[in-house]
C-alpha cells in the first residue's frame, strides 16, 4: 500500500483572496468555492491540490510546514510573486540558494534556485519528474 499527497490545506482568514494569489502563482484553477473554502488544482496532472479553509484565529509564529516552489528563472519568479502580493522574509536563513517569502496572509514558502539543464537531465535520468 502507498500514499500520495492529494490536498495541502491552508488555514486562512480570506480563502478567496489567498486562493487567488496561489492560483496565479502556480497556474492553478478554482475547482470549488464557497465563503468558507476554496479548492484549487491543475487539471490533467497529478500535482497536489490546495484547499483554503476559513478559520477565526490569526496565524501565529513560523509555519511548521511550507511549500518549496521552483521555476525556470528564480529571480524572475521572485519578482512575479512580489507583484502578486508576496514579500521576502528573513527567518534567520542566512546565505542560502533559495528565497524565503511570505504569501499575502504571512505563510512562509521558498522559491528554490532554478535547475541547470544538466541538473534537470540528471534528476530525470534517475526517474524524478518535474513539472
Amino acid at each position: 500500500m502507498s500514499l500520495g499527497i492529494d490536498w495541502v490545506a491552508f488555514d486562512c482568514a480570506d480563502p478567496a483572496s489567498l486562493a487567488r494569489f496561489w492560483a496565479e502563482a502556480l497556474d492553478y484553477e478554482v475547482a470549488y468555492e464557497d465563503e468558507n473554502e476554496v479548492l484549487l488544482g491543475r487539471k490533467g496532472t497529478a500535482a497536489a491540490k490546495l484547499i483554503f479553509l476559513k478559520v477565526p484565529e490569526e496565524k501565529s509564529g513560523k509555519n511548521r510546514l511550507h511549500l518549496d516552489v521552483r521555476g525556470d528563472d528564480q529571480a524572475a519568479e521572485v519578482a512575479r510573486l512580489e507583484s502578486l502580493g508576496a514579500s521576502r522574509a528573513d527567518i534567520g536563513q542566512g546565505e542560502v540558494t533559495w528565497v524565503v517569502m511570505r504569501d499575502p496572509e504571512g505563510n512562509e514558502f521558498c522559491v528554490l534556485r532554478s535547475f541547470t539543464d544538466e541538473q534537470r537531465a540528471e534528476n530525470e535520468s534517475e526517474g524524478w519528474v518535474f513539472s
